[in-house]
């Protein structure tokens, strides 16, 4: 007897092999993400905080990274093209490392709460998103303050951190809310690409981190440890902070994750439901 064939004229063994090279459906991502989400939302909240903490604090080193390149380099038109690369140096070690990022959650959780639809899925989202928010702004404030004070750094490196606040926080309250919502996006995007992935997830991370970085899109958590640094510089003022910033990213990176990713990639498991 000839070999057996499966479909398209394949052998057993070739038909298993390309399965295994194909893409996962959309239904195994959205659950994949899901499943994260339910052992995420039954942590305990000391330590979704520890969590939250040591995420703000390692998101600093994006901040620190993005500015000791561009000392480094030449002034010139292309110096951000290769400074903005130190932007993803803070989520490679957050996401790597598995700490709880609030932007992250504009997914991960909500896709729960779509597909469950019931009240006490979402407080428990919500209560998530107050926990994590809070940790991940304190430690951004102590990076960020520490960093002002801790006078480790030559003047053009000092220099260079202003450089870099400054552009953060330019813009106004519009601009700040419409390049959040395109942050937002592509971080839950990145994070609903991680699971298919698999051995190229830095890749990933670098890719879509670095277009936030470049395409200067205001990232709340991110950003802060960026705006406690010019407040300790006494660069900017608190109220001007608040409303310039905080609250036009924090509900920009809202909108972008929840509406533009969570919602449409959860349209796309409802019909097969």
């Amino acid at each position: 007897m000839g070999t057996q064939k499966g479909q398209g004229n394949l052998s057993g063994e070739e038909a298993r092999d390309a399965a295994r090279r194909s893409a996962p459906r959309v239904a195994v991502i959205f659950e994949a993400i899901r499943i994260e989400a339910i052992e995420e939302l039954a942590r305990h909240k000391a330590a979704l905080f520890w969590s939250g903490l040591a995420a703000g604090l390692s998101m600093g080193f994006s901040y620190m990274a993005e500015a000791l390149l561009h000392a480094a380099l030449p002034d010139a038109p292309w110096r951000p093209l290769i400074s903005k690369f130190g932007y993803s140096v803070g989520f490679m070690i957050v996401i790597l490392g598995r700490q709880q990022l609030f932007t992250e959650n504009t997914l991960t959780p909500v896709i729960h709460v779509l597909r469950e639809r019931k009240l006490a899925v979402l407080w428990n989202a919500l209560r998530m998103w107050g926990v994590v928010l809070a940790a991940n702004l304190l430690g951004t404030m102590v990076f960020g303050v520490g960093l002002y004070f801790s006078d480790v750094f030559d003047p053009a490196q000092n220099a260079a951190l202003m450089a870099v606040a400054a552009e953060a926080l330019a813009g106004g309250s519009r601009v700040m809310f419409l390049s959040a919502i395109l942050a937002g996006w592509l971080i839950a995007l990145m994070v609903w690409l991680l699971p298919a992935a698999e051995t190229a997830r830095v890749g990933v991370i670098i890719i879509i981190t670095y277009l936030v970085g470049v395409g200067g899109f205001s990232h709340i958590i991110a950003g802060s440890a960026i705006a406690f640094y010019a407040l300790a510089a006494g660069a900017t003022t608190l109220p001007a902070v608040f409303v310039d910033f905080f609250l036009p990213t924090l509900f920009g990176n809202i909108l972008g994750g929840v509406a533009f990713v969570a919602a449409l990639n959860y349209a796309q498991v409802v019909p097969d439901e």
